[in-house]
């Protein structure tokens, strides 16, 4: 089969250099390629193109038609090329970015923030939504999920792990007492957070010995928002299993308590996703590499359990 852009290519560059050999090697390809290619051309439109002796070749007349009209449009794609190029780059541009609602907006929000004073020319497009949608019509270029993505063909470097911590206000606790076991959350007011995109109540989770389960709740408060599920904890209404990095700064803080720590689970990661960074633009490259290096195994959104004890001994002998 003919490779048609080679073979004008070719022929284009065959009459500026004045010979084949040197045709050929303008393009880093082998004299016998070039000659191939030039025959092809020949054959596929079904005119020379050349007259040839031993010493020398020039233009036949339909030779110089097909270069006269060959010509601007050659140079007009290599230019489109060479473009394309400069653009990919270029640390400019949009630069769309998805990612679940719950948990994004402590874990993202700073990284853009940075992102954004480096480089002023990239124009982000977040949109946070707890659904998987399709990477290719949505025009993705970099996402943030919980767990894998199950689309192949991605690239998912996990980041951190995340945590389940059941906690509660001070308040909550001296007005409700402290859960000492699994069985007792039956007597308390449970928040239940809603999955967005299927609308679902989403069970609490729990780890028991080396198994994780499903541990059911009542739900005195349901919410598809994360922010509002916070709210609800923070003021006292609702005991509330929530996830590591929006629950850390109020435990460090003495805002919330955690408790069950026996229970607490790591059953998910969160993970960064994208195509091949072999064709990513400049601009999604260095989003993915700020990413990756504020956090990974970043200790601002994990509490290892020493720290949590600790936490909870401070809360609950005050």
């Amino acid at each position: 089969m003919i490779n048609e852009l080679r073979s004008i290519t070719t022929f284009v560059r065959t009459v500026e250099l004045g010979s084949l050999s040197r045709a050929a090697e303008a393009q880093q390809i082998s004299p016998q390629a070039a000659s191939k290619a030039l025959a092809q051309l020949e054959a596929y439109l079904g005119v020379r193109l050349f007259h040839r002796t031993t010493r020398s070749m020039s233009l036949t007349e339909e030779g110089q038609r097909f270069l006269e009209a060959a010509q601007p449009s050659l140079l007009g794609l290599q230019q489109a090329l060479l473009g394309a190029r400069q653009t990919r780059e270029d640390i400019a541009g949009p630069l769309r970015i998805v990612g679940p609602r719950s948990v994004s907006h402590a874990i993202i929000g700073p990284v853009l923030d940075e992102y954004c004073r480096l480089y002023p020319e990239v124009q982000p497009d977040i949109q946070l939504d707890d659904r998987i949608g399709n990477w290719v019509e949505d025009r993705v270029d970099v996402g943030f999920r919980i767990g894998q993505s199950p689309q192949e063909g991605l690239i998912a470097r996990r980041l951190f792990p995340l945590q389940l911590i059941t906690c509660a206000s001070p308040s909550y606790l001296r007005k409700h007492g402290v859960p000492r076991a699994l069985h007792e959350l039956g007597a308390h007011r449970c928040s239940v957070f809603r999955h967005g995109g299927s609308g679902r109540l989403v069970p609490w989770h729990v780890s028991v010995g080396d198994d994780i389960q499903e541990q059911p709740v009542s739900p005195a408060f349901s919410t598809n928002d994360e922010t509002l599920e916070l709210r609800a904890v923070l003021a006292g209404e609702v005991i509330g299993q929530i996830a590591g990095p929006t629950a850390a700064p109020h435990i460090r803080a003495g805002r919330l308590v955690p408790v069950l720590l026996d229970h607490m689970t790591e059953m998910y990661s969160l993970f960064i996703y994208y195509g091949s960074r072999s064709a990513q633009p400049a601009r999604v490259r260095r989003f993915i590499d700020l990413a990756v290096e504020r956090l990974v195994d970043n200790p601002e959104f994990v509490l290892d359990r020493q720290e949590l004890a600790k936490a909870q001994r401070t809360a609950l002998r005050g």
